[in-house]
């Protein structure tokens, strides 16, 4: 079983919208035996809902999703998860930071995998969740691509 995590700065954005995106490729792919998908935040309100962008922009593009509350990353992820995936640097940094470095090389950022090195810009700043949306489709899709050559 491969398990992934998305982390964001908060968990109540981006890295939920990574979630269940992926969660939903998985499905279609019909592969959601073979992994394990959550999210996380460096510096979460911890407790907080998903924002209600986040999930309309799920609802839009026909991503299900269950209401879930932030959640804070943890050093014993590391050992828990085999990808643990930030939606930008600063978050990448943070995480190893949290972790304790990246010693089996297992944190990455989303939009590497498909060739964009860049972050995933975040919509609680922006209000544009539409971009982080196809950010996320994108940097799912190629993820997913990448695991099923892996």
């Amino acid at each position: 079983m491969t398990k992934i995590v998305f982390v964001c700065l908060g968990n109540i954005c981006r890295s939920p919208m990574a979630e269940f995106v992926m969660k939903h490729l998985v499905a279609a792919a019909g592969l959601e035996k073979d992994f394990l998908i959550e999210s996380a935040g460096c510096y979460p309100s911890i407790g907080t809902p998903m924002s209600d962008g986040t999930a309309h922009e799920l609802k839009k593009n026909n991503v299900p999703f269950t209401r879930r509350a932030s959640k804070l990353l943890l050093e014993s992820d590391y050992k828990k998860f085999d990808y643990l995936i930030g939606l930008d640097r600063s978050n990448v940094r943070d995480m190893k930071e949290i972790c304790g470095g990246d010693p089996d090389g297992k944190i990455f950022l989303l939009m590497d995998f498909a060739g964009k090195h860049r972050d995933v810009a975040d919509p609680w700043y922006t209000d544009d969740y539409a971009t982080t949306y196809d950010d996320c489709l994108i940097g799912c899709e190629a993820l997913l691509d990448f695991l099923k050559r892996s």
